[in-house]
C-alpha cells in the first residue's frame, strides 16, 4: 500500500523536499498559498492554503487520510496547525507550536540557555522600556545586534555600526521594534564566521546534516539591506574550509543540549532543529534557533541528501529515529545562487521570467519557490523565484556551474554572482589572519 504524504508549503525548501519523498514511491499532496509549478507537477492533489487562515485547510487535509504531515513554513508552525492535526490522530513530523517558540521567541530560546547554563550564549537584553534602551546603548559603551523577539523571516534585525550607523539610530530603530511588539532584543554584537547546522531530531535523538552558509546581503561583497537568504553553500567533506576542525561537533552539542532542555521543561521538539551559529577568533556563539529547514540552506542539504527521507520523516514523528543519517550524505560541495526580482531586500519588482531546461547537467538542480505559472515560464512574487544549486568538488567550481547556466533565464531579475567564488572564499579564509 502506497504511503500518503502531506507537506504544507510551496517554496524551494519544500521543492527539494517533496522531490525526496516523491523518490522514496510515497504519494505526494502539496497545501500551498502558491501554485508552485514543480510541487503541482509532483502532487496527487493540491490544497488551497490560506496564510491569514491556515486552519482552514485542516479538512480537506483529514479527508485525504494521510499517514504522515510535515509543515515547512514558520509562518504555518506558528499556529496551530500541528497541533490541530496531531490531536486528530495525524503523524506530524513537525513541531507542536510551543516547542516551536525555540524559533518564534527568542526571548524564550535566550532564557532557556541561561536557565540551563548552555554554553554558546551571546550576552543579551530583552528590554520592554525606551528609557531602559537609551541607557543601555548608551552606557554600555558596546555595539549591539537589535532584533524583534518574534518571527522576522531574516529580515528584522538590524546591526550598530553597519545598518544603523550611529546610537541615534540605533535607538530609534529600538523604540519602533518596542512600539511594535512591546519588547526588544539587544544581542551584544559579534564578529566572525556565520553558519548553520540543520539537524533531524525526535526530541530524545538528533542527527546532524552538513554544515552551511547563508548569505543574507542583498548585494555583492555582503553589502546592502538583510533579505531572507540570495545563496548558500556547503562544502564537500560536510564543513567550511574557513572553521575550526571541532567547531561542528560543538555546535551539535550546544543543539543536544538545548534539545535535553526542552525535554527537561516538558515542551519536546520533534522536527528539523537549525542552529545559526558565530565561530569568532576564539569562541563559538548561538546566534539563533530555528525549528525548520532553512532557506536556502535546506535545498544545500537536501540535494546531497541519498537516503529514505520518508522514513525519516515517520522516525521523527513516532520517536524513532536513528543518529547515523549524516553517512546518508553525499561529499560533494554545493552552491545555491537565489533569482529574485530587481529591487528584493527593498522595494522589489516582479516580473515574469522564461526558463530553458533542455540537456540539464546531471549537477545542475534547479527549485521554484515563491512562483506562480508553468515550469518554463512562471509569474515572479515579491519573493525569491528560483534557485540554481549546482555540486562540484570544490565550491569555487560549483558556484562556476552555476554562473554557466544562467543563460536558461530569460528576463530581469538579480543574482549574487559573488557567491562561492574564488575571490569570496578567500576572504572568508583571511578573516583572522590579516
Amino acid at each position: 500500500m502506497t504511503v500518503k504524504i502531506v507537506l504544507v508549503g510551496g517554496g524551494g525548501r519544500e521543492d527539494a523536499l517533496g522531490r525526496l519523498i516523491v523518490r522514496t514511491g510515497a504519494e505526494l499532496i502539496t497545501v500551498m498559498s502558491n501554485h508552485n509549478p514543480s510541487l503541482s507537477s509532483i502532487s496527487s492533489k493540491t490544497i488551497k492554503l490560506t496564510e491569514s487562515k491556515p486552519l482552514d485547510c485542516i479538512p480537506e487535509i483529514l479527508e485525504t487520510k494521510p499517514d504522515l504531515v510535515y509543515i515547512g513554513p514558520d509562518g504555518m508552525l506558528d499556529t496551530d496547525l500541528a497541533d490541530k492535526l496531531s490531536s486528530n490522530g495525524i503523524r506530524v513530523a513537525s513541531p507542536t507550536r510551543s516547542a516551536f517558540r525555540i524559533e518564534s521567541s527568542k526571548d524564550y530560546m535566550r532564557t532557556l540557555m541561561k536557565r540551563y547554563s548552555i554554553p554558546g550564549i551571546v550576552p543579551f537584553y530583552v528590554l520592554d522600556d525606551g528609557y531602559e534602551v537609551e541607557k543601555i546603548i548608551n552606557e554600555t559603551g558596546r555595539e549591539y545586534a537589535i532584533k524583534p523577539v518574534g518571527l522576522t523571516g531574516g529580515k528584522g534585525v538590524k546591526v550598530m555600526g553597519d545598518q544603523l550607523p550611529d546610537r541615534k539610530s540605533a535607538i530609534s530603530y529600538a523604540k519602533s521594534i518596542l512600539r511594535k511588539d512591546k519588547k526588544v532584543l539587544l544581542e551584544e554584537k559579534i564578529i566572525g564566521h556565520e553558519f548553520s547546522l540543520q539537524a533531524f531530531t525526535d526530541g530524545t535523538r538528533i542527527s546532524s546534516m552538513p554544515i552551511a552558509q547563508d548569505y543574507k546581503r542583498a548585494y555583492e561583497g555582503d553589502l546592502g539591506p538583510n533579505t531572507g537568504g540570495m545563496g548558500s553553500i556547503t562544502g564537500a567533506d560536510h564543513s567550511l574550509p574557513f572553521l575550526r576542525e571541532d567547531t561542528p561537533s560543538k555546535a551539535l552539542k550546544i543543539m543536544k543540549k538545548i534539545l535535553d532542555s526542552m525535554s527537561s521543561d516538558g515542551n519536546l521538539f520533534r522536527g528539523i532543529l537549525y542552529g545559526q551559529f558565530m565561530q569568532t577568533s576564539k569562541d563559538l556563539y548561538l546566534i539563533e534557533m530555528n525549528g525548520r529547514f532553512a532557506d536556502p540552506e535546506g535545498m544545500n542539504v537536501l540535494t546531497l541528501f541519498r537516503g529514505n527521507i520518508s522514513d525519516i520523516l515517520f522516525s521523527i514523528a513516532e520517536g524513532k529515529l536513528s543518529t547515523n543519517s549524516e553517512s546518508e550524505f553525499v561529499n560533494r560541495a554545493t552552491v545555491l545562487k537565489y533569482i529574485v526580482p530587481r529591487g528584493y531586500g527593498e522595494n522589489p519588482v516582479p516580473g515574469k521570467l522564461e526558463l530553458d531546461l533542455s540537456s540539464m547537467p546531471d549537477d545542475l538542480t534547479i527549485y521554484y519557490s515563491t512562483v506562480n505559472g508553468s515550469l518554463n515560464e512562471f509569474e515572479m512574487t515579491k519573493s525569491r523565484a528560483i534557485a540554481l544549486i549546482s555540486r562540484a568538488e570544490t565550491i569555487e567550481q560549483a558556484s562556476a556551474s552555476v554562473e554557466s547556466n544562467l543563460w536558461r533565464i530569460k528576463g530581469e531579475y538579480h543574482i549574487r554572482h559573488d557567491i562561492g567564488s574564488p575571490q569570496l572564499m578567500k576572504r572568508k579564509q583571511e578573516m583572522f589572519t590579516s
